[in-house]
């Protein structure tokens, strides 16, 4: 009887770790969609401002180059690239005045106001997905998760990382 008991306290933990297990491995996929649409906006808007005139050639060329790179990258690059897009952005807007000549141009305030939205934004979708692959990485690390595979076949999260820090001028904007 007791053995019975145990043995069903048993499956209904394992029932309910592999669900768990599920869910987060679903807020991964949702938190890295959310991720790849914030980093593609960023990128869109920064090709934008390079190819828009509002620049000149040779900031332009640096910006649009970045961006090029990072929409174009696999996902075996695709920290890296981010990150070198990042990195132009505070080369281009971290500039004294280069955010007050892209204001003065016809769509430079609303182009400055979506860029600003789009680097604030990719901060914390990383976050998010991190903190989901951090959560799923703790259950999966537990030894009964390993030893009877309640993972099943999927792959072992892995972290975002990047250079994700906005240039200074956006950030507080």
């Amino acid at each position: 009887m007791w053995g019975l008991a145990l043995l069903v306290l048993v499956g209904v933990y394992l029932s309910w770790t592999a669900g768990r297990l599920d869910r987060l491995h679903a807020r991964i996929d949702a938190a890295r969609a959310a991720l790849d649409a914030q980093l593609l906006r960023r990128v869109s808007i920064a090709q934008e401002i390079a190819v828009s005139g509002m620049l000149d050639p040779a900031t332009a060329l640096v910006l649009y180059q970045a961006a090029h790179a990072a929409r174009l990258a696999g996902d075996e690059q695709r920290e890296l690239v981010e990150s070198d897009l990042s990195q132009a952005l505070r080369a281009v807007f971290d500039e004294p005045g280069q955010l007050d000549e892209l204001r003065a141009t016809p769509a430079g305030q609303e182009a400055v106001e979506e860029l600003t939205t789009a680097v604030r934004r990719v901060p914390m979708a990383r976050r998010f997905h991190n903190d989901a692959v951090r959560a799923a990485r703790a259950v999966r690390r537990h030894r009964l998760v390993r030893y009877l595979r309640l993972a099943g076949r999927a792959p072992f999260p892995m972290t975002f990382e990047m250079d994700d820090e906005p240039p200074k001028a956006l950030a507080h904007d």
